[in-house]
């Protein structure tokens, strides 16, 4: 049990990193044609869909998979676990980014606290570009200590 719950937290804690490097070199490179939909202001977009939803398949599917293959195989019984990384941290994503940051859903008012204003500035000074080159803050969950100051400072850097 303890070991499961390991993999799990181990899971987690990498996609952050996976979930960056995709952003920074698949969604800010080859793969801009679905994410640059996201960068556009709202009042430019039709619907509630953007084309960037598509990459909750692309990281559905590996966990998707995981389930299936570390529930059918005893050997492979540890890749149940990190499909369910992969899932938490889907739901974290999700919270956070289209829930908390972006406001696609109302459902939770404005938090008040170092990290979560550190979040805001972060992905709002990564959305300050509308195009796929120079742009900064590609993760989400860990935050440059830069973006806990105070704004007219995080300005000035």
């Amino acid at each position: 049990m303890l070991v499961n719950t390991l993999i799990v937290f181990a899971t987690v804690l990498v996609m952050e990193f996976v979930a960056w490097f995709a952003h920074k070199y698949l969604m800010h490179g080859w793969l801009w044609i679905w994410h640059e939909d996201h960068h556009k202001p709202h009042f430019e977009k039709e619907g509630f869909f953007e084309k960037n939803d598509l990459f909750f398949l692309v990281f559905a599917i590996p966990s998707a998979i995981s389930y299936i293959v570390g529930s059918n195989f005893a050997e492979w019984g540890w890749l149940f676990y990190v499909g369910v990384g992969i899932s938490i941290y889907g739901l974290i994503y999700f919270l956070i980014h289209d829930v908390y940051i972006h406001q696609r859903f109302r459902w939770f008012k404005q938090l008040d606290s170092k990290y979560s204003r550190a979040i805001l500035r972060a992905h709002g000074a990564h959305h300050v570009k509308t195009t796929k080159e120079d742009g900064e803050s590609f993760g989400l969950l860990i935050v440059n200590p830069k973006y806990f100051q105070k704004k007219s400072k995080v300005s000035k850097v």
